[in-house]
């Protein structure tokens, strides 16, 4: 595969006696998108926290831009995390005591600016997400869809190479949840950016360009098509 940014090789993972991940080797191309489906207990959630260096391997190798990320320590693979990946998971993980425009702001805080040189590039994200106005408000006073907007920018706010996205719109009902994909893929594939993303849901993985499907730790099927997103970003200074 031409332009790899993400090279697996070999991946297993033991848990007691289940193996989560039983040799599953893959590489992904910059700026494209990719979709993992998989029962319940298939391994697609332990083979997307592999690659996103939450979890290490028990054997194989990790590779993300030249780099073996498998064999880093603890405190490198969460620099790495915060530096270059984004995560959006099924809940957001917003911190509800915070609003919109801090929640993002806290990205860029933890790699050291402060929270004033923080908010402009925050505020800008939201506003190319379609929440400009929505800045103040805390995650009671935003809907679903909107939540995840908001989780949607604080992962592409310090303009992160790949965006981890963990059944994005598992809780979403289908309009909310055509919206928020739109949103993600024109935040990351439609500036070139590349995601890889776990989902139950056979038309939001249809949205992607690739879709590989697991089972008992293993890759079954791997399947090209999906088309191009639309572009979706900040008009200046959001990423780095």
């Amino acid at each position: 595969m031409t332009n790899t940014i993400l090279q697996a090789t070999g991946l297993i993972k033991q848990y007691g006696t289940t193996r989560a991940l039983d040799g599953v080797s893959l590489a992904c191309a910059a700026g494209t998108s990719t979709a993992i489906m998989g029962a319940s207990g298939s391994g697609k959630t332990t083979l997307l926290h592999v690659l996103a260096g939450i979890i290490a391997p028990d054997a194989g190798s990790v590779v993300y831009a030249g780099s073996e990320i498998s064999r880093l320590g603890d405190a490198d693979r969460s620099r790495l995390r915060r530096e270059q990946f984004g995560f959006v998971f099924q809940q957001g993980l917003l911190v509800p005591e915070l609003t919109a425009v801090e929640n993002v702001a806290l990205a860029v805080m933890l790699n050291g600016a402060t929270k004033r040189e923080a908010l402009q590039p925050a505020a800008q994200w939201l506003a190319a997400l379609g929440l400009a106005g929505l800045e103040d408000r805390r995650l009671g006073e935003l809907s679903g869809g909107q939540a995840q907007r908001v989780a949607i920018a604080r992962a592409q706010v310090t303009g992160a190479s790949i965006v981890f996205a963990d059944e994005p719109t598992g809780a979403l009902d289908s309009t909310t949840s055509s919206e928020v994909i739109d949103a993600l893929l024109g935040s990351t594939v439609g500036q070139g950016k590349t995601l890889v993303m776990v989902t139950h849901d056979p038309q939001v993985a249809a949205r992607c360009q690739r879709v590989i499907t697991v089972s008992d730790g293993r890759i079954v099927a791997d399947h090209f098509g999906g088309s191009p997103a639309s572009a979706v970003a900040p008009s200046s200074g959001a990423t780095r």
